[in-house]
């Protein structure tokens, strides 16, 4: 596998905010779970995240459109 191989096969989600103030966590991986990141947005913006060796999970706060391989899911509702 090629390193840009290795890139594109990492799952990708897309989070449109739907209201201010939208939290998005990212949590570590391993044998105790962390907080590793944390992003807002407002209404409107749009973030690509992607999980990672070290992003296991994300926490979404607030009005949401995640958009993932497998559908559309909403928050915050």
């Amino acid at each position: 596998m090629e390193k840009g191989d290795e890139i594109n096969s990492q799952e990708y989600v897309v989070i449109k905010a739907m209201e201010d103030g939208v939290t998005i966590i990212g949590l570590t991986r391993g044998k105790d779970t962390k907080f590793n990141h944390t992003e807002k947005l407002d209404r409107g913006e749009v973030m690509l995240a992607q999980f990672t060796d070290n992003t296991s999970a994300m926490k979404i706060r607030g009005s949401a459109q995640i958009y993932t391989k497998h559908g559309i899911v909403e928050s915050g509702k």
